[in-house]
């Protein structure tokens, strides 16, 4: 990933934070067939050097097949991110050299893939996804709501992967490399426009 000084972040409670936060990630593979690509829901584990990757896949996509002779994948974690009006710049009222741009927060992750198929492991997987999403509710679902039967064959339908990480960078470009009154009137616009959470973190990120 093309990383600017300014804009890198490597902190893990940043870059983790961000993967629990927003936990669909672009599961990314290539192989003889080419690049693929899915959305996949995952969980973060804090096993190993640098956490690991759990997550499922239908049995039925091939994704699966080509992450069993993978050395390595990419999932891709994308926050949240917004357009950037020159409109907003002080500057663009100073001396008019000012262009659009965009800001966003990203956690690009890499890792060699292991595919699972122990029926205790996807058991404990998909209780532990539901239940972290369920919590908050005032009446949550959980797995063994079901009937057993159903949920055997669910299990069958689907195949495990585990991503030890290996290597994680974060991204957070929130005009950090403009003035301080650019930054200011970003903030300001964001708000009015009602970009509250991306105004929030420009301002975290320019320590206004």
């Amino acid at each position: 990933m093309y990383q600017p000084p300014h804009f890198r972040d490597d902190t893990r409670t940043a870059q983790h934070g961000l993967i629990r936060a927003l936990p669909l990630g672009l599961l990314v593979t290539g192989g003889p067939k080419g690049l693929m690509a899915n959305p996949v829901p995952f969980l973060l584990d804090e096993a190993g050097s640098q956490g690991t990757l759990r997550a499922h896949l239908a049995r039925a996509n091939p994704q699966w097949q080509a992450l069993a002779e993978a050395a390595e994948c990419l999932v891709v974690f994308q926050g949240p991110q917004g357009y950037v009006t020159p409109a907003w710049y002080a500057s663009k009222r100073e001396h008019g050299r000012v262009v659009p741009t965009w800001n966003y927060a990203t956690v690009h992750v890499w890792g060699r893939p292991r595919v699972i198929e122990d029926t205790g492991w996807l058991r404990r997987q998909i209780a532990d996804l539901t239940n972290l999403r369920e919590a908050p509710r005032a009446a949550p679902w959980a797995v063994d709501d079901a009937p057993a039967p159903f949920v055997a064959a669910q299990l069958r339908a689907i195949v495990g992967i585990e991503i030890p990480i290996t290597r994680i960078e974060g991204k957070w470009k929130m005009s950090q490399n403009r003035p301080e009154a650019d930054r200011a009137g970003v903030i300001a616009g964001m708000r009015t426009e009602g970009e509250t959470i991306l105004a929030a973190m420009v301002a975290d990120r320019s320590g206004s």
